[in-house]
């Protein structure tokens, strides 16, 4: 009797370590798959809000993010400012997502509120505009800068037979993008087949679309000679079109630079802009999620050569200085405009 006791004692006990043992992996194993999901709340921060560029990349990185089965929101100022972007950056820091994917309106400016967000644990992905290297692990670049800059050059050169005054219609000057882009324009234009076209003014319309228009009017009334206007700016581009009608100009000043199809077509068909160039911005949206959930996941850790799948985009490889290329840009025209909507 007592042997049959202590033989059905020690089978209970056996199938207690076995129900305890089954419920302790079934935890293990819930605990890692919520947190596999709940891990991907990543925040887009642009240089604003409601501006017609940023609202498609942000489309783009609501694709990724249900792909991904993420999360994701988008928050920043109304105007274009480093100085507005900060309490941003402060506020997603306190909430502590897992990610925060900002375009600057100024490199160095947003650097000591990053940085501290980095030493909680938080992954920064800058895109669209960089800020300074040591202030984000990738940098998600919308086209090689150097070809951003000079097609725009050899666009307007053409319109303008390479001949005669222009100006530039840039955002921000404290615009990490615009200021690269320039440089290489300049680079550009100091080459033989521009002798003959002289950039005579940058003027700065704080991707603002009513000073933006101001700007341009400024420059047609300064420079009365004034052959092309670029603006390397997708609101300072549109704006610049509409300033350029408005007194009659349209055809006479030519107009390229950054813009989006669905801004731009009137435009283009009219003759005030025959011709801009851009990339898709929802993929640029698009890729900036992947690249911050391959951050957050561990898959990579910013590093050059280090590759990582973006989805329909394919697998994409980090570049000198921890930088991500979309792709090429695409030059618009009246042969192809309608092709594109966004």
């Amino acid at each position: 009797m007592k042997t049959l006791l202590r033989t059905l004692l020690s089978a209970l006990s056996v199938a207690m370590l076995l129900v305890l043992a089954a419920c302790g992996g079934s935890s293990s194993s819930g605990s890692g798959s919520s947190s596999g999901s709940a891990s991907l709340n990543i925040a887009f921060l642009p240089k604003a809000i409601n501006n017609p560029y940023f609202d498609t990349a942000a489309n783009g990185a609501k694709q990724a993010a249900s792909e991904l089965k993420g999360q994701f929101k988008q928050v920043g100022p109304t105007e274009n400012s480093a100085a507005a972007q900060v309490p941003f950056i402060n506020t997603l820091t306190e909430q502590h997502v897992s990610a925060i994917v900002v375009s600057a309106n100024d490199p160095n400016a947003l650097a000591p509120a990053l940085k501290r967000a980095m030493q909680q644990g938080i992954k920064v992905v800058s895109y669209d505009s960089d800020v300074a290297s040591d202030a984000r692990q990738v940098f998600v670049n919308q086209a090689n800068s150097e070809d951003i800059g000079r097609i725009e050059v050899q666009i307007l050169g053409k319109l303008i037979n390479y001949s005669g005054d222009i100006a530039i219609l840039s955002a921000a000057s404290t615009a990490t993008n615009q200021n690269t882009w320039i440089g290489y324009m300049k680079d550009e234009l100091s080459k033989p087949q521009y002798k003959n076209m002289h950039l005579v003014k940058i003027a700065y319309g704080n991707d603002d679309d009513q000073k933006s228009f101001q700007e341009t009017l400024g420059l047609l009334q300064a420079y009365p000679n004034l052959k092309g206007i670029i603006s390397p700016t997708t609101v300072g581009l549109a704006a610049a079109a509409r300033a350029i009608e408005s007194v009659g100009k349209g055809g006479k000043v030519m107009l390229t630079g950054l813009g989006t199809p669905n801004l731009m077509r009137k435009y283009v068909k009219d003759g005030t802009c025959p011709e801009f160039a851009l990339w898709n911005p929802a993929d640029l949206g698009y890729l900036a999620y992947y690249t911050a959930a391959a951050l957050v996941e561990g898959k990579i850790t910013g590093k050059p050569g280090e590759s990582f799948s973006a989805g329909k985009l394919g697998t994409k490889t980090i570049g000198p200085n921890n930088v991500v290329l979309l792709g090429p840009p695409t030059v618009f025209n009246k042969d192809n405009i309608d092709q594109f909507n966004f």
